[in-house]
């Protein structure tokens, strides 16, 4: 596994949280001390410390729970002691956290999940196992308040067993490289059951969750980092789904410049689409979500003019910026987060399509890709596309094409939108006339031809002659054009219900 490298989202957060000097904190940090550092002074109010008392050993019953505020904002906490029973959970340490979820519910608390538990107590099973107040009922209101509430997860250590659903079901999961884990099953179970010899990170580390499974959303190098981040996002999510995000004031961009080539001609060239967002967001402002998973999809909260905003950027350096099954699935979470809090979305495109071939369709690529198309026709808050480069076939269609209502298609100079490119187009269309001729200078200069022809009808003035896009706008003029263009939209407001939900596909 590779090592954790530092998470840009470090460089943004309080170099002290909450008043904490976090440098004298160590490696692993105890459960109170972690509530210390997520909650501002003086606001933490436990509930059940009591919880199992006449027991020796089970302090509050392995997990602490009740109300605190972070930026001054009340939300509800969840923290497992590993310190007790390895913060297992029995029939107390299970009512506990029903009973504080439910209150989130009640009274719409955004949830923080300090997360380091071993799973389920086995000496107690029939308390937290298999009744109506048991572990199942955790999850049913994990559901029950997803989309209605933030839930964020810090996995500080093991999340075990039935409960590594625990932080599947929070909108984002930070993990602690070298002590986090997910898995269902340890390597013990595993090889019992099938044989198979596995280590621990392998099967459920920080690292794998990161970038292979997509469960986990960053890894960071100590326990006071992954609580400043999780404090840190918190500030661009609204407290429920009846609210707006808080605006803050406005940063000028962290770059004013556009070089020539930051965004090379050659459609087949690749970049970083990072470096054209750091050019017309408020600066230092990008939050990227699951940044080591589907690289070849960017995708984050920013802030545009103290705005926050939700962005979905194809990346050219990264697979040519083909969507995938994983980025389709990436994105698709991301849009359906952003909508369930009202944050308005934008889509930059400089895709070549969906990859094609045996293999990823065996992959579902068609099922995955439709996920995310449903996904984004669904969203209700304000869309924005911009076409950096190239918008090439279903990806064009993926990525908010102008049949899914965005307020506005936004084109750079020079960017060109087709159902392919014009080299393929040019080899669909004459692919029997090229195999007949025989001489090699007169193929290529045939070849070329068809290709200057087939890239005519992705011309830009072309299409925006169409009014395929609505302007046409000089790369230093973005920014504002952006901010012009989704402040006219803030008004909006949903439509009334029409039918209970979409059937999503597989």
């Amino acid at each position: 596994m590779a090592e954790a490298s530092r998470p840009p989202v470090l460089e943004q957060m309080e170099v002290a949280l909450a008043g904490n000097d976090a440098s004298r904190w160590s490696d692993k940090i105890p459960v109170r001390d972690r509530i210390t550092l997520l909650l501002d002074p003086g606001t933490w109010v436990e509930d059940g410390l009591l919880a199992n008392a006449t027991e020796d050993g089970l302090a509050a019953d392995g997990v602490l729970t009740g109300v605190g505020e972070v930026h001054g904002r009340k939300v509800a906490v969840i923290a497992h002691d590993f310190a007790v029973k390895a913060g297992s959970w029995g029939a107390l340490n299970v009512e506990k956290q029903v009973r504080i979820l439910e209150r989130a519910d009640r009274d719409l608390l955004p949830v923080f999940y300090l997360v380091d538990s071993a799973g389920g107590r086995l000496t107690d099973q029939y308390g937290f196992f298999h009744g109506r107040r048991g572990a199942s009922r955790i999850f049913q209101l994990q559901v029950a308040l997803s989309g209605r509430v933030p839930q964020i997860c810090c996995l500080h250590g093991p999340s075990a067993a039935g409960g590594a659903y625990m932080p599947a079901f929070t909108d984002w999961v930070g993990m602690v490289n070298g002590n986090a884990s997910m898995y269902l099953a340890s390597p013990r179970v595993a090889e019992k059951v099938t044989g198979e010899r596995t280590t621990l990170e392998e099967m459920g580390g920080a690292m794998m969750h990161a970038s292979v499974s997509g469960c986990g959303d960053e890894v960071f190098d100590t326990d006071w980092e992954v609580v400043a981040a999780a404090r840190h996002l918190l500030a661009y999510l609204p407290d429920s789904w009846e609210r707006a995000p808080s605006r803050q004031e406005p940063r000028a961009p962290a770059h004013h410049d556009w070089p020539a080539d930051l965004i090379p001609e050659d459609p087949q060239a690749g970049y970083d689409v990072r470096e054209v967002v750091d050019r017309f967001v408020d600066a230092d402002s990008f939050f990227e979500v699951k940044a080591r998973w589907a690289t070849e999809m960017v995708v984050g909260l920013a802030r545009l003019d103290g705005d926050v905003i939700g962005i979905v950027a194809n990346q050219p350096s990264v697979r040519s910026g083909a969507i995938f099954v994983d980025s389709a699935d990436k994105a698709a979470r991301f849009i359906s987060m952003c909508d369930a809090y009202n944050i308005p979305l934008l889509f930059l495109q400089d895709v070549p399509g969906f990859m094609v071939g045996a293999a990823i369709e065996r992959q579902g690529i068609i099922r995955h890709g439709a996920k995310m198309v449903t996904a984004m026709a669904s969203a209700e808050v304000p869309k924005i596309t911009v076409v950096l480069r190239k918008a090439y076939a279903a990806g064009y269609y993926a990525m908010c094409a102008p049949g899914f209502e965005p307020r506005a298609t936004l084109a750079l100079p020079g960017a060109a939108i087709a159902p392919m490119s014009p080299e393929a187009s040019t080899n669909a269309i004459y692919a029997k006339r090229i195999e007949s001729i025989a001489d090699p200078d007169e193929r290529e200069a045939f070849v070329a031809e068809k290709i200057a022809e087939q890239s005519v009808g992705a011309d830009l003035v072309n299409v925006a002659s169409r009014l395929v896009v609505d302007a046409v706008v000089p790369p230093l003029q973005l920014r504002a054009e952006l901010v012009d263009r989704f402040r006219a939209a803030a008004g909006w407001r949903r439509p009334p219900p029409r039918r209970h939900h979409v059937i999503s596909p597989v």
